[in-house]
């Protein structure tokens, strides 16, 4: 299955890198992309679970879907997140 999720916070090539690394890394979760200009993300899944783990771990990391309450402490982690994904850019 294939979705795009709305998401909050998503301010550069940073913040992608880190959305598509991070992920990447999850189980059944595959090709993932990332749009800034639309602040969104598409990826595949296999299920209802691992869409779920996707959306959590995406709030984690400080971008929230759209709707999903995000208050200052998830602003500020995306701004680390964001930082993380440039360090780790090659």
């Amino acid at each position: 299955m294939k979705t795009t999720l709305p998401i909050q916070n998503l301010k550069c090539g940073g913040c992608a890198n880190t959305i598509i690394t991070r992920l990447s890394d999850l189980k059944y979760i595959q090709k993932v992309q990332v749009e800034t200009a639309h602040n969104s993300v598409s990826f595949e899944y296999a299920d209802g679970n691992s869409l779920e783990q996707a959306i959590k771990l995406l709030s984690k990391l400080g971008y929230p879907i759209d709707g999903e309450n995000n208050p200052l402490i998830k602003k500020a982690t995306s701004f680390v997140s964001c930082a993380m994904g440039r360090m780790n850019k090659q």
